[in-house]
């Protein structure tokens, strides 16, 4: 159905629904400073929203330096974390930021395609924008948790500074949401948190153990393609729950037939039978 278009007001308050929405999480940034330009470029594009994990508070006055007084409510508001799977467990979508493509790091997209796929998203969901530290970038266990994997194009040298890579996927967002005249014309609905598929992908490599399919040696490949699969599944969160039900009923069964197996087999004499 064709909506209204919307007047200069209504468009900028929409935006800024959207992008109430939308994190910058920086995982392990070396830099105060880069963390202080993360906050302004952020800033600019309209996200209020900037998570650290790092275990040690950085220098406030660093990031206060490279921020301006513009963007000094980020940094006196950042949420600072030790761990990422905790910085990241109330987000549906997380877009993680890479220059490598590795033989893992398969669907991967330029900032403008990862939008596209968050914009339909974004109405209904949390999203977070990892970008990992400036002298490795983020690892594969870093990278398990996105959703969507972007990659900024370059002619040849591919390392940007970190400021650099959070403000050109921000300006991508900013960019996509201002080409709109009206509300999303379709969004899609709320989805499971990575808390939520976290949980879930716990029970079912636990399964997976019981049953023996995972491997010693090729056990990492198939969690991950496991992980993959799922992960493109868009799963809501009541479908998330129903899978993590199925694992867990599963689980009792076999520790129950394996307890009924144990007595019904008569006791052994000790040093075995004479």
């Amino acid at each position: 159905m064709h909506m209204p278009k919307m007047n200069r007001t209504e468009r900028e308050e929409l935006r800024a629904r959207l992008l109430a929405n939308v994190a910058i999480v920086l995982m392990e940034p070396k830099f105060a400073e880069n963390i202080g330009a993360a906050a302004r470029c952020a800033m600019n594009m309209g996200i209020s929203r900037l998570i650290v994990v790092r275990d040690e508070v950085p220098d406030r006055e660093k990031m206060l330096m490279m921020a301006t007084h513009k963007a000094a409510h980020l940094i006196d508001n950042m949420e600072l974390h030790r761990d990422l799977a905790a910085a990241l467990a109330p987000f549906a979508i997380v877009v993680g930021t890479t220059a490598r493509e590795g033989r893992h790091r398969h669907g991967i997209n330029t900032p403008r395609d990862a939008v596209t796929q968050v914009l339909p998203l974004l109405a209904e969901n949390q999203v977070a924008f990892l970008f990992g530290p400036e002298h490795r970038g983020l690892t594969n266990d870093d990278l398990k948790f996105c959703r969507i994997k972007s990659t900024i194009p370059t002619a040849d040298f591919s390392s940007l500074n970190l400021a650099q890579a959070v403000a050109i996927h921000c300006h991508e967002l900013y960019t996509a949401l201002l080409a709109r005249d009206g509300g999303p014309s379709h969004h899609k609905p709320k989805m499971a948190s990575t808390f939520e598929l976290e949980g879930m992908f716990s029970h079912v490599e636990e399964l997976l153990k019981t049953i023996d399919f995972l491997k010693e040696t090729d056990y990492e490949y198939w969690m991950h393609n496991i992980r993959h699969f799922l992960g493109r599944m868009e799963l809501r969160s009541k479908e998330a729950q129903m899978v993590r039900g199925f694992c867990r009923q599963f689980l009792w069964y076999d520790e129950r037939r394996q307890d009924m197996a144990a007595a019904e087999t008569p006791p052994q004499p000790p040093g075995g039978a004479t």
